[in-house]
């Protein structure tokens, strides 16, 4: 493809992680650098920033401030749930991130998501190209679910990870503090793919986690789930369970179903962790408790591992690269080898028509026959994800953040 020349947008969406601003600072710094991309733009709250004409200046920030962003959690220019029709139903939104482009001579989009952002993604560049517009459209993947199709893992996934394995590892050591015993129940992120519940195993591998690990992969049977809890509590005097917010009867329907749906048409959970506690503590006569582990699953970053940190940065660093070099319409991936024993990843583009919408479940054989418990492969994925220690800077021993000036861009002046 022939050289192009102009500004670039960097969106961020869907749910934040610890590690999501270190793909932006992949981006920015990336670009900034680069002769071809004559401005850094970030868009406030994703795609709605685009439509609402709210651009920052990136260049205008503080290097040292942008740095700081490897060790920031959540999303730096703020994030959005925000669904675009079929532009054939109607191409409103479309037209609109059209005459923004042109309006700041926007020649390069990154849009830092999961599946439904990688949705966004695709239809903005199938959108560009029937319009005739040259703007190369690049997708980066993010989320702690890990659900992208695709890619052998996800940015954000390895550092949420390490804080369930972490926090299961201190409570199992707070179980056993009384001579009385109690089953505590652990309720876990992840609707349909089970990858961050799984991750409790790593705990119990290390020796001190979870008993029991319920996955959405397997159907959740509550008399089977009854019997394996009093089953370890009579025999040990206490039994820990993680469970995925997401396991569903037989039928598909959620345990924690409340009926309610965002924009996108997922069902909302929560409050799974103290239905089973109230129905474990009805069944045994246990005392029984139940954490709901929440948003500290994804904002973590003290946690943070150093292979996310690294593998978030290189997904935003190869998007730039690609589009300068000519790529559009594709997704950064993960591609993971060994060599001489160690495990190595590297970046490379597939589709976005190929991964939109699409979910990456746990494999099934990954998981014990029963259904409450993970198998070695499951560890052996998961275990170079979390290595590493972070670098974050701190200031009277607390995190210190970055703090971004967000001047508004002005546009292209002819």
């Amino acid at each position: 493809m022939s050289e192009l020349k102009g500004a670039c947008i960097f969106g961020q969406s869907g749910g934040p992680t610890s590690v999501i601003n270190a793909s932006a600072y992949g981006v920015i710094a990336t670009a900034l650098k680069n002769p071809n991309i004559t401005r850094v733009l970030g868009a406030e709250h994703g795609i709605k920033g685009v439509l609402n004409d709210r651009l920052f200046d990136m260049g205008q920030e503080d290097p040292a401030e942008l740095e700081l962003l490897k060790y920031t959690p959540s999303s730096a220019l703020g994030s959005c749930r925000y669904k675009m029709a079929d532009p054939d139903v109607d191409d409103t939104d479309y037209k609109r991130i059209l005459e923004i482009f042109k309006k700041y001579d926007v020649r390069y989009f990154f849009y830092n998501g999961g599946n439904d952002s990688m949705d966004t993604c695709n239809k903005i560049s199938k959108f560009m190209q029937q319009s005739g517009y040259e703007c190369r459209v690049i997708g980066i993947p993010k989320t702690i679910d890990n659900d992208l199709y695709g890619t052998d893992h996800c940015p954000g996934f390895g550092s949420a990870a390490k804080f369930i394995a972490t926090s299961c590892m201190e409570v199992h050591q707070d179980l056993r503090v009384y001579d009385k015993g109690r089953v505590t129940i652990v309720e876990i992120m992840g609707r349909h793919a089970g990858w961050l519940a799984g991750s409790a195993a790593l705990a119990t591998y290390a020796g001190a986690g979870p008993d029991l690990v319920y996955l959405p992969e397997v159907p959740f049977n509550m008399e089977e789930f009854w019997q394996d809890v009093n089953g370890i509590y009579r025999s040990k005097g206490s039994c820990m369970v993680a469970v995925s917010e997401g396991v569903r009867h037989a039928d598909g329907r959620f345990i924690a179903e409340s009926g309610d749906k965002d924009v996108f048409g997922h069902t909302q959970l929560g409050g799974l962790g103290a239905m089973l506690a109230e129905s474990v503590k009805r069944q045994t006569g246990a005392k029984v408790r139940s954490i709901e582990l929440s948003l500290l699953q994804r904002c973590a970053s003290h946690v943070a591992s150093k292979t996310d940190i690294d593998e978030a940065y290189m997904a935003g660093k190869a998007a730039v690269e690609a589009a300068v070099a000519g790529q559009t319409d594709k997704m950064v991936a993960f591609e993971r080898s060994t060599e001489n024993g160690q495990y190595v990843c590297k970046a490379k583009l597939i589709g976005l028509t190929d991964v939109a919408n699409v979910e990456k479940l746990v494999p099934r054989e990954w998981i014990n026959p029963r259904g409450n418990g993970m198998e070695q492969p499951f560890i052996d994925y998961v275990l170079p994800l979390i290595q590493g220690e972070t670098s974050m800077r701190k200031e009277h021993s607390l995190p210190r953040f970055a703090k971004l000036k967000k001047i508004q861009a002005e546009p292209v002046r002819n």
